[in-house]
């Protein structure tokens, strides 16, 4: 069940609930599938510290390990805040594509509140052993942190905040700052760059969840980007910063900051091609033939699909950039 829940988001019933243990139920109800988008950030951050500055191995894996779990504080939190406000009553799009802790009566809301508290505890441990190496710096990015983990559920999502709230943090704040603190060398301008390639990857994945859901959302009075600029306009949003992190990619090869072997993300341009097509359609309003297994998960499905095969291509692109460079 471990690997099971870290790959995808899986089904259960209550009865199979009770027979987990501990670390399998955590992982059900902090959505531990998408927590590869978090290492892959911390990563490319590793390998951008190590071929621009120096690389400490113990600040880096406290780095990887305070991001996933303030990425699992944040699911926990999202559907805690949004259970509190009636957002996931009557069937409503979290509670269908998942197990929804509160809303399918896995949990109390006591031990659910435990768990949040205990996770987001041992990501501040992980960030205090942090400060301790390195100092002041570490409390700003700590802090910031915490404002966007705290405030992303609301108001942030709830007023169309919260997609650029994500391309910041799985962008420059993840990227920048595990390079930063791993480092320790002077903030670098085309690190921002680098981070911004990787993080517009998280954003279509949300615009992708968040088309999904679209009219839940406008109906619950939840305004996410989607829900003010249209399905349509969303769609085409998405295609379009998709075809940005090649362009992007390019530009970072051509100007010399990375090498020949970040052209290895264009290995994934026949995912690319499928999920234009897919975008480029209206989103049906029931299941697709042969669908009906992720359904209502759709846009987004295709969206985190492209995400992983371009962050893992662009993650194996680093790594033999950062051999040849040393070499």
């Amino acid at each position: 069940m471990w690997l099971k829940a870290l790959r995808v988001i899986p089904r259960i019933t209550n009865e199979e609930w009770n027979t987990l243990d501990i670390i399998s139920k955590w992982l059900i109800a902090s959505r531990g599938a998408v927590f590869i988008m978090t290492a892959i950030a911390a990563a490319i951050g590793g390998l951008l510290a190590s071929r621009y500055g120096h690389f400490r191995w113990d600040i880096f894996l406290c780095s990887l390990i305070g991001l996933v779990l303030a990425h699992a504080t944040n699911n926990m939190l999202n559907d805690y805040v949004d259970f509190n406000k009636g957002i996931d009553k009557d069937n409503y799009f979290r509670a269908q594509y998942g197990p929804h802790p509160l809303e399918h009566g896995l949990l109390s809301k006591k031990v659910f509140i435990r768990y949040i508290l205990v996770t987001l505890m041992l990501s501040l441990l992980s960030g205090f052993y942090i400060y301790t190496q390195i100092g002041t710096p570490a409390l700003w990015l700590i802090g910031i942190g915490l404002f966007f983990l705290l405030f992303y559920t609301w108001p942030l999502k709830y007023f169309g905040l919260g997609e650029l709230a994500v391309i910041l943090v799985w962008g420059p704040l993840m990227i920048g700052g595990t390079y930063f603190v791993t480092s320790q060398a002077d903030w670098n301008g085309w690190v921002v760059i680098i981070s911004l390639v990787y993080g517009i990857g998280p954003t279509t994945v949300l615009l992708g969840k968040h088309t999904d859901k679209l009219l839940e959302d406008k109906a619950k009075g939840v305004h996410t980007l989607p829900v003010i600029i249209g399905q349509k306009a969303s769609r085409y949003t998405v295609i379009a910063l998709m075809v940005l992190e090649y362009l992007f990619t390019a530009l970072l090869v051509i100007v010399g900051q990375l090498g020949p072997a970040l052209l290895l993300v264009f290995l994934s341009v026949p995912t690319l091609l499928k999920t234009i097509k897919l975008y480029a359609q209206p989103r049906p309003l029931q299941a697709p033939k042969g669908e009906e297994g992720i359904w209502p998960l759709y846009l987004v499905s295709y969206a985190f699909e492209f995400n992983r095969k371009f962050g893992l291509l662009f993650l194996l692109g680093l790594i033999i950039d950062l051999i040849l460079h040393k070499m």
